[in-house]
C-alpha cells in the first residue's frame, strides 16, 4: 500500500520553477515508488539501473536522449554521468521548467557530475525513510516547516490519527518496505540492505579492499549514535587511521546514512572545529547493528536513551529535508560541562530542546533548556521537552512538553 510521502509536494513545487531536479537519499528509502506514483502519468520513467540501458546511454549519450525526450524520469542518474553534460545542453536550449527528473542514491559521484554540468539548473531534494507520520498513513506534505515547528513547540492537543509505539519505532525504523510489508522479516531485511549497501555504494566510492573491516566500523559508529565523535576513539576500535575514519565518516554522511549535528556557537569557524554528534538516520537500521533485535532491549536496554535521542532528531532531520530545507539543528555544551540535546532555529530564533525517554516528564527535565533560555536572552525561542507521552503539556514558563511523533 502506497503512503504519502511529503516530499511529493515539495517535488510539486519544484517542478514549478526549474528546468530539472534531482532527487539523493539512501537506497531504499521510496524514491523510485514516490517517483513513479507522483509523477509517472506526466514523465516517462527510465531506471538506469538496468545493464543494458545504462550501457546504451553510456555507448549513445545523444541518441539516448532522442530516445527518451522530457519530459522524462531518469532513475539511478549516477550510473550513466556522462548524461549529464547533454541534458545540461538541452536544458540551455530550452530552459521551460519541469521536464528533467533526476535520481541517485550515490550521493558523492552523482553530486560531483550535477555541480560540474547542472549549477543553477537543478533543484536538489533529499528523500530519507518514512518519518513517523508517513509509516502511520498520516503524513502533511502540504504543511510548511514553519507551521510544522509551531505546531510542536505550541502543541495544545497530540496527532490525529493512529500513532506508532516508540519502542516498535526504534526497532523497525522507518524504512518502506518493512512496513509495507508487515509480514518481512525485519533481521533478514537489515542484513540484505547493509550488504547491498557495501557491495554496490561503498565499494563503488571507496574502493574499499576489505569491506570487513568496513563493517566492523560501521557497527561501532551505530554504537555510538547520540554521542559526540571522537574520530581517534572509532579509528583505534576500528583497527584503523584517523584520517580512514573521517573519510568513512564522510561516505555515510553523503549516502545519508547519518547526520552530524555540530555545536553551536556564535563564531561559525568555532562550531566547525569542534567535535559533533553522530545520529543515524534510521534508528531500525541503527539498533540492527548495534545487535538491539527486540522491544525491550530498544526501550530499557543500554542504549535506550541514544537511539530516542536518534529518533527524534532523525524526524527533525526529515521535517526540513522533505520540505526542501537544510535541517537547522545543533547542541550545546558548556565549557563547565552542562548541555542542550538540541538548538532548533526557527522563525530566526534558537529553541532549546530536550530529549528524554520518559512517559512522566519533570521539571529537571526542562532546567538546561531554561538556563539556556536565560543564558541567550533575545537569541532564545521557546523550549521544549521531546519525550514520550500522549498529550502536550506545560513543563515550566516558556517550555513546554510534547510527544515525539509531533514531528513527524
Amino acid at each position: 500500500m502506497y503512503r504519502q510521502r511529503t516530499l511529493s509536494d515539495t517535488i510539486g513545487r519544484a517542478l514549478r520553477t526549474f528546468p530539472a531536479l534531482i532527487i539523493t537519499g539512501p537506497r531504499q528509502a521510496g524514491k523510485t515508488t514516490l517517483l513513479r506514483t507522483s509523477f509517472g502519468r506526466t514523465h516517462r520513467y527510465v531506471s538506469l539501473d538496468h545493464p543494458h540501458v545504462r550501457e546504451r546511454a553510456m555507448a549513445d549519450p545523444v541518441g539516448f536522449l532522442d530516445d527518451n525526450a522530457p519530459p522524462v524520469i531518469l532513475d539511478e542518474i549516477q550510473h550513466a554521468p556522462t548524461l549529464l553534460p547533454y541534458i545540461k545542453a538541452a536544458i540551455d536550449q530550452d530552459r521551460v521548467a519541469g521536464r528533467w527528473i533526476l535520481s541517485g542514491s550515490q550521493a558523492f559521484p552523482l553530486m560531483q557530475g550535477v555541480t560540474e554540468s547542472l549549477a543553477g539548473r537543478v533543484a536538489i531534494l533529499t528523500l530519507l525513510p518514512f518519518s513517523s507520520g508517513e509509516a502511520a498513513g498520516r503524513a502533511h506534505a502540504r504543511i510548511t516547516l514553519g507551521a510544522l515547528l509551531d505546531r510542536a513547540f505550541a502543541a495544545r492537543e497530540a496527532p490525529k490519527g493512529r500513532r506508532i509505539g516508540i519502542g516498535q519505532w526504534m526497532l523497525r525504523g522507518g524504512y518502506p518496505e518493512p512496513w509495507t510489508h508487515r509480514s518481512m522479516d525485519r533481521r533478514a531485511w537489515m542484513a540484505s540492505y547493509v550488504q547491498t549497501y557495501l557491495e554496490r555504494d561503498v565499494r563503488a566510492v571507496l574502493r574499499v579492499a576489505d569491506l570487513g573491516t568496513f563493517q566492523v566500523f560501521v557497527r561501532l559508529l551505530a554504537a555510538r549514535t547520540g554521542q559526540m565523535l571522537s574520530l581517534a576513539d572509532l579509528a583505534r576500535d576500528a583497527g584503523i587511521s584517523a584520517p580512514t575514519a573521517k573519510q568513512w565518516v564522510n561516505v555515510l554522511e553523503a549516502s545519508h546514512q547519518v547526520l552530524l549535528v555540530r555545536p553551536y556557537h556564535r563564531n561559525f569557524g568555532k562550531r566547525l572545529v569542534k567535535a559533533p554528534k553522530v545520529y543515524w538516520l534510521d534508528t531500525g537500521l541503527a539498533a540492527w547493528l548495534a545487535g538491539q533485535h527486540d522491544e525491550e532491549a530498544v526501550l530499557h536496554g543500554p542504549m535506550a536513551g541514544a537511539l530516542f535521542e536518534t529518533a527524534v532528531v532523525s524526524e527533525l532531520a526529515k521535517a526540513f529535508l522533505h520540505r526542501g530545507m537544510p535541517p537547522e539543528l545543533w547542541y550545546w555544551r558548556s565549557r563547565d560541562g552542562w548541555e542542550v540535546d538540541l538548538l532548533v532555529a526557527h522563525r530566526g530564533k534558537l529553541h532549546p530542546v530536550e530529549l528524554k525517554l520518559t512517559s512522566t516528564p519533570r521539571p529537571q527535565h526542562g532546567a538546561a533548556a531554561a538556563r539556556w533560555r536565560a543564558m541567550a536572552g533575545d537569541e532564545a525561542g521557546s523550549g521544549l521537552v521531546v519525550a514520550n507521552v500522549r498529550e502536550p503539556t506545560s513543563l515550566l514558563p516558556g517550555i513546554r512538553v510534547t510527544s515525539w511523533d509531533m514531528l513527524g
